[in-house]
């Protein structure tokens, strides 16, 4: 699908019909969303530029995803998608600056790109060109990031808070282990999000350099300040990861606590009841000479042998604070 937007933010969808061979002078951005070949045809035929495909994308060399071409910029960043469920990944987005026109392709829907539409038609009309666009958009990725760390903060401050908490009561044995797949759910996806904010910096180093954005000193200003979000944003990052490291290596150490107090469990019981085992194995020998055996009150001293010698070490244990 190819969506275009005009100078007064409105919009319309371009079909690849082969009458069509002109481009209104007002649009300023053309967003290609899962373009099929034929749709990228019509694309370059309207624009006379190679628009990269789904496989150009990928590629991770920085030569291939930042270059100028024919006085056209090309430039590619991951951003994070699906960040709001179970399964976040990184989608490749192309920006291109044709002229006076933004081009993007992309084959995902992240959400920073709903909320940019959403917001076109309040632009001053005045800045209205590609490479605004540009910058604004790339400022509503850095604030969409924003919001993903912050609803990420949120669930980890969450998560925190039933590990540690009520830990004098009784759980499920699962509990801990139901946390360490929440643990690595929030890992994975600030690791997306950091992925995604090292390309944006690439990217927006890259961006201050052309000289389309530097001699523009509103659109400069624009791209230095998101860079500088970008890099504090990446320092937050960093400091989330390190809290759901924490997380893990805490839980980790609960688990062994509660398995030491399992192991723990087994080992008193098996101590308390040893010396009742060694009187009753005494007393089951079948020797010929024991005198007790003779004994009227043999059976009922043998008895109250066995559970003085249970009481006594488990009375002991209590006081030591062992149990």
């Amino acid at each position: 699908m190819i969506n275009a937007y005009s100078a007064t933010g409105s919009m319309k969808t371009l079909a690849p019909a082969e009458a069509l061979r002109q481009l209104a002078d007002d649009i300023v951005w053309i967003d290609l969303i899962e373009p099929t070949p034929q749709e990228d045809a019509y694309v370059e035929s309207l624009l006379g530029i190679q628009v990269p495909t789904r496989d150009d994308l990928k590629d991770i060399e920085p030569s291939s995803r930042l270059y100028i071409e024919k006085d056209s910029v090309f430039m590619t960043a991951s951003l994070v998608w699906r960040a709001d469920g179970k399964d976040p990944q990184l989608t490749d987005i192309a920006f291109i600056l044709s002229g006076n026109r933004l081009i993007t392709v992309r084959y995902a829907e992240p959400k920073s790109f709903q909320l940019f539409i959403a917001g076109l038609s309040r632009l001053p009309e005045a800045g209205r060109d590609g490479a605004t666009l540009l910058a604004k958009l790339l400022e509503t990725i850095a604030d969409r990031t924003a919001e993903i760390l912050e609803q990420t903060v949120d669930r980890v401050d969450a998560l925190s808070t039933d590990i540690f908490r009520d830990r004098g009561k009784r759980r499920p044995p699962q509990f801990l282990e139901r946390k360490l797949a929440d643990i690595a759910e929030y890992h994975r996806l600030i690791s997306k999000v950091r992925d995604s904010l090292g390309s944006l910096a690439r990217l927006l180093t890259f961006l201050m350099n052309v000289p389309l954005i530097s001699q523009d000193k509103s659109d400069d200003n624009l791209c230095r300040t998101v860079a500088r979000d970008v890099d504090s944003l990446s320092e937050h990052a960093s400091y989330i990861a390190g809290n759901i490291a924490f997380l893990l290596d805490a839980s980790l150490g609960l688990i062994n606590v509660e398995q030491n107090s399992i192991i723990k469990i087994f080992s008193i019981a098996s101590v308390v009841f040893l010396p009742p085992t060694l009187v009753a194995s005494i007393y089951g020998m079948n020797f010929h000479f024991m005198p007790e055996l003779d004994w009227h009150l043999g059976y009922p001293l043998a008895i109250l042998a066995m559970l003085m010698s249970a009481i006594i070490p488990f009375f002991f244990f209590r006081w030591k604070g062992w149990l």
